[in-house]
């Protein structure tokens, strides 16, 4: 589900809410409006970069996804929320950000759990290196790929979650 559509298509849904460039601030802003308008059972979610390439209070970043979290939480308890970590940056003051922000996410996305909201962590990010980059941010081809498996790794680990 999602108000945008790409990518092959051989995939069955290509439906997501995916916006490229995107602040988690300026995606909170939108949530409650996708969330009402295409109410998901599993949501995925990867954002942070562009807080960090941007340089959008970089520190505060892990804060203000956990307030994202809630949000979401919030308005579709029933979801679950599966939290990705983010994939290195060519750029070296960019990536130290990267790596400070995904040593906080496991933290951010226990304490949600903690409290009974159907979060859970993925180390999305990992699986990647700087050689898995197109244009040292965004993966290249085999990257995507690379993705795509922890991804589906992951939502085969989620209770609840049709299988494919």
């Amino acid at each position: 589900m999602g108000s945008q559509e790409n990518g092959p298509s051989a995939l069955l849904d290509r439906d997501h809410e995916g916006h490229s460039g995107w602040r988690i601030d300026q995606l909170a802003a939108q949530v409650d409006g996708w969330l009402d308008g295409h109410p998901p059972h599993t949501i995925l979610l990867m954002i942070g970069t562009n807080d960090l390439i941007q340089n959008r209070d970089p520190a505060n970043a892990p804060a203000r996804l956990g307030a994202l979290l809630d949000q979401m939480s919030a308005r579709r308890p029933e979801a679950r929320i599966l939290v990705a970590s983010l994939p290195p940056l060519a750029n070296a003051a960019q990536n130290a950000w990267v790596e400070r922000f995904n040593a906080a996410l496991p933290g951010v996305v226990k304490t949600r759990a903690d409290q009974g909201k159907k979060v859970a962590f993925v180390d999305v990010g990992a699986a990647l290196t700087l050689a898995d980059l197109a244009d040292g941010v965004h993966p290249d081809a085999g990257g995507y790929s690379k993705l795509a498996r922890v991804w589906y790794e992951a939502l085969r680990r989620t209770p609840g979650t049709p299988g494919p």
